[in-house]
């Protein structure tokens, strides 16, 4: 193997002087920004161009394919290349997407394509900028930052993107002039000015040319630890499962309710949801524990409150309680999100830390499918049932996180090493 250095913009800053991180995390929110702004206008494409909520979730769906090969492969590649490079492409990429949904006005196809491109900048940043932000949060970059304060700039980054990206676009759409082209617009501004900060970055991985082949680097053994399986993976479908399930399933069952206000109780419910998912990311370190996963389990039992509110929601078909089941789920959300990436940084080295993540956010994404999975099914099942359904495998997946939390604690190192037991034998190749 022979390396050569990446040119590492300014240098590492001392202790006290300056914010290393920022550059990443502002990349990472406006990524956050650009993924989340169609979210509230799903009901707007259903009105004015007349889709069915099988499509406008199918358009969810395809930024799901866009988002998962970024988070797989985006971690590898800035393996190789460096971290800084991969997200200047997530960056110019979300701006692509953007652009690309102003035509949208035109029909399905610009959609669909924006909301691909959408994915895989979010996937990109989500993988290769939490690992930027956490190494710029650590010595010699930052020393004075604690433990897990790259864990939580990362994921409040792209939160607040998610929720201030979706609040703007609502808003816009709601009251603003050319709804289906404006929201689009602004977040083309707002992320201009990320794409120059990055030009002065500070690189914090050497550029590698590997005698292995990209293939072999996409296999993470750290994702075949007990920890890892029994763990984190039963709960991370629900993360942005609960999302979808507060900001995209609510508001189409209560929209008869609010008439011409229904895009702005979207976009209200968006907001509450990733707000309170931001306010309660600061507690969520203090819930982690190496002797137990008590911030997942609080999470989980959060989840199952939350679909549980959900379930009543769609028999009484009441606003309030839908802005209700959102916060829970906002919460749950917020502290998934968070101690799920405190729990794979502590299990694996520097070297698997961007491919964990890639694995670890896919496996969280993978909920963002279940609204177009439910309005597939709404013919043979109504709402109240399906969601009674999940509260129940919500409580499931608690059950299993609980009695597993014990079991796998004694394969824990000691918090930032990455020295704890991986097996080989059962990471699965991706």
């Amino acid at each position: 193997m022979s390396t050569t250095r990446w040119p590492t913009g300014r240098p590492a800053v001392p202790s006290g002087r300056g914010r290393p991180w920022l550059p990443a995390a502002a990349a990472m929110f406006c990524s956050g920004w650009g993924g989340n702004q169609f979210t509230p206008l799903l009901l707007m494409y259903r009105r004015l161009g007349g889709y069915s909520a099988v499509t406008v979730d199918a358009f969810l769906a395809a930024y799901v394919l866009g988002l998962v090969p970024g988070l797989l492969v985006g971690g590898a590649a800035s393996d190789r290349c460096g971290r800084r490079p991969l997200m200047t492409v997530a960056t110019a990429a979300s701006l692509a997407a953007s652009a690309v949904l102003c035509g949208g006005v035109t029909g399905q196809i610009p959609v669909y394509a924006g909301r691909f491109l959408s994915g895989l900048a979010v996937g990109i940043a989500m993988a290769v900028g939490t690992s930027w932000v956490k190494e710029l949060s650590q010595a010699p970059h930052d020393p004075a930052a604690d433990a897990g304060a790259g864990a939580r700039r990362a994921s409040l980054s792209l939160t607040l993107g998610f929720g201030l990206g979706a609040g703007v676009a609502g808003v816009l759409a709601q009251w603003g002039p050319w709804p289906m082209i404006t929201p689009y617009l602004v977040h083309v501004l707002v992320s201009l000015p990320a794409l120059f900060m990055l030009a002065r970055a500070v690189e914090t991985r050497a550029r590698t040319t590997d005698v292995r082949g990209l293939w072999a680097d996409l296999k993470v053994p750290a994702a075949g630890h007990r920890r890892f399986l029994r763990v984190v993976l039963p709960m991370a479908p629900w993360v942005f499962g609960a999302a979808g399930v507060a900001y995209a399933v609510t508001p189409q069952l209560v929209g008869d309710r609010i008439g011409n206000w229904a895009l702005a109780y979207a976009t209200l419910l968006t907001v509450c949801t990733l707000g309170t998912g931001a306010l309660v990311q600061p507690f969520a370190k203090r819930l982690d524990s190496l002797d137990s996963a008590r911030g997942i389990i609080v999470a989980m039992i959060l989840m199952a409150c939350g679909m549980a509110v959900c379930a009543g929601d769609a028999a009484v078909r009441s606003p309030w309680l839908g802005l209700g089941g959102a916060v829970l789920l906002g919460a749950a959300y917020g502290i998934g999100v968070v101690s799920g990436l405190l729990e794979i940084q502590r299990i694996v080295t520097p070297d698997d830390m961007a491919g964990i993540t890639g694995v670890y956010y896919a496996l969280c994404y993978s909920g963002f499918l279940l609204p177009a999975i439910l309005a597939a099914l709404s013919a043979l099942a109504s709402y109240t049932v399906m969601l009674v359904v999940l509260t129940l495998l919500a409580l499931t997946s608690l059950a299993v996180i609980a009695t597993s939390s014990g079991r796998t604690a004694g394969t824990l190192a000691a918090a930032g090493t990455g020295t704890a037991e991986t097996r080989p034998a059962e990471a699965p190749a991706r």
